[in-house]
């Protein structure tokens, strides 16, 4: 505890026995460590009144921000990538401490920090529009793309940062100012960066005040930015219901909305699959962040000629798992967020019991773990693919295997859910794995061939389709949702053809 309360001194985050932070009411927000349940400090926390100030506030910011060139803005994001370099350590701490990320997760969330800084840093000289050839002679047509305006993210506890990161990055290159209402659960971790962010903005005179706002609270607090007439994007990750809710009040005042949610995501392993290698990503991809990934694997359909030797490997690897304290070196499992996941957790499997299911593992652990919090053995569950259990996400490491006979019937299998984020087959067979990612193929957002489901890059666009939300957030031309477009003509001559051909003679 002693380091953790030096990691938070050195991020200028105040004693962690103390009140964090800059109290915008007379109520606070209790931090408390999904490790053992302890409570690490509070935060000041606003009411779902101060929203409107905030945005007030990030208004009169935008109009100087967004008159700064683009590459300037630029130069302010690459400085907080090696703010985030120089405190990688102390915040992946604070984020295993608050969340319960095993330390290499945790050390990789805080990475992809840094990394969408750089491609951020990059982008600010690459924000492009498009000369269109004109139909009128004289005339110049493009397209032209400025700064957006007010944007709100709201973000998951399990990736308290990261996802922040996505988004407030292509927000500041692209002119726009950002108020950031973090997960509840993960309010330390927010203060951290909004310190760092402080910091970094302080050694810039073109950086102007309330660039950058955190709104502590509760659900309310969220639904009150989403309501907001001045919050041009916001871009919202978390379940399927609060993403639809998130949906509903924003498109109520035909605001704009990045949905990134829950993902049903499954995996194929295919009768030439190298399961040596199928193995490693499957484990990964069914028990990393202990199955709170949105792109957790979660199905698992294997073909029948490979079936007993998977299961097999699968109950051998999930047997080894070393689980306990996320900080201690060596575990790969660390705890469940808090004790309502874990209910959950046995939940399912009870349903998955009651419709037929087999269950390996999946047991609540209370010895050779820290007391207080919530962990649990990952679960193997052997059930038919079409059991309604299968067809429900829960936030936990619930892997369901199946069998099947041919391809189409499992790429089917794969679409069956309403969720659409991401997906993976195990093949050698070129047809199988150009199949699966065709039009044909794989309805997901993410497609991928021999990895599993889980550990997307940054310069690739990050979401997914149906339940998920439709939203892409992080590389390729994911920025384009936090500009506007322009289409612009420019008459150059001296007559003034119509489009189309139309004549209107005055």
């Amino acid at each position: 505890m002693e380091n953790i309360s030096q990691a938070l001194v050195r991020l200028g985050v105040m004693d962690i026995t103390t009140t964090v932070g800059h109290s915008l009411t007379d109520q606070s927000l209790v931090s408390y460590s999904a490790i053992d349940g302890t409570q690490l400090g509070t935060v000041g926390m606003v009411l779902p009144g101060a929203i409107g100030p905030m945005v007030e506030r990030s208004q009169v910011a935008f109009d100087a921000w967004r008159r700064v060139p683009a590459p300037v803005r630029g130069d302010v994001v690459r400085a907080i990538g090696n703010a985030l370099r120089e405190h990688k350590e102390d915040l992946a701490a604070i984020v295993s401490l608050e969340v319960g990320k095993i330390t290499q997760e945790a050390l990789g969330e805080v990475q992809e920090m840094i990394d969408i800084c750089d491609y951020a840093v990059g982008l600010s000289r690459g924000l492009t529009g498009l000369t269109i050839a004109s139909e009128r002679p004289n005339h110049r047509l493009s397209e032209l793309w400025h700064p957006l305006g007010v944007v709100g993210v709201i973000s998951a506890f399990n990736f308290p940062v990261a996802v922040w990161a996505w988004n407030a990055m292509l927000a500041f290159v692209c002119g726009d100012p950002v108020i950031w209402k973090p997960s509840e659960k993960a309010p330390l971790c927010a203060s951290a960066v909004q310190s760092i962010l402080r910091r970094v903005f302080a050694e810039y005179s073109c950086v102007p005040e309330n660039l950058h706002q955190v709104a502590q609270g509760g659900a309310d607090v969220g639904v009150a930015l989403a309501a907001h007439r001045g919050v041009a994007l916001v871009s919202a990750t978390g379940s399927v219901p609060m993403g639809r809710s998130v949906a509903e009040v924003v498109g109520s005042r035909l605001g704009k909305v990045l949905l990134e949610l829950g993902g049903n995501n499954a995996a194929i392993v295919a009768p030439s699959a190298d399961l040596e290698l199928a193995i490693r990503g499957i484990v990964f991809g069914a028990v990393g962040t202990c199955g709170q990934r949105c792109t957790t694997l979660r199905r698992l359909h294997v073909h029948a000629s490979r079936y007993a030797d998977v299961i097999d490997r699968l109950k051998s690897a999930y047997a080894r798992l070393p689980i306990g304290n996320p900080m201690a070196n060596g575990t790969l499992v660390g705890p469940l967020i808090d004790a309502r996941a874990a209910d959950s957790m046995q939940a399912a499997l009870d349903a998955a019991r009651a419709q037929g299911g087999v269950v390996h593992f999946g047991e609540r652990l209370v010895s050779g773990v820290p007391s207080g919090g919530a962990y649990v053995h990952p679960a193997l569950v052997e059930i038919s693919a079409d059991a309604p259990i299968c067809k429900v996400e829960t936030f936990a490491p619930i892997l369901y295997v199946s069998s099947y006979e041919h391809l189409d019937d499992a790429i089917a299998l794969n679409n069956d859910v309403p969720q659409g984020l991401s997906s993976a087959i195990f093949t050698l067979d070129v047809r199988e794995a150009e199949l699966f990612c065709s039009a044909v193929g794989s309805d997901c957002g993410i497609v991928n061939v021999n990895i599993g489901t889980s550990g997307a890059e940054i310069g690739g666009a990050f979401g997914g389709e149906k339940d998920t939300g439709g939203g892409r957030e992080s590389g390729s031309d994911s920025w384009k949702a936090y500009m506007r477009r322009v289409t612009s003509t420019v008459n150059y001559g001296t007559e003034l053809p119509l489009a189309q051909g139309i004549r209107f003679d005055i």
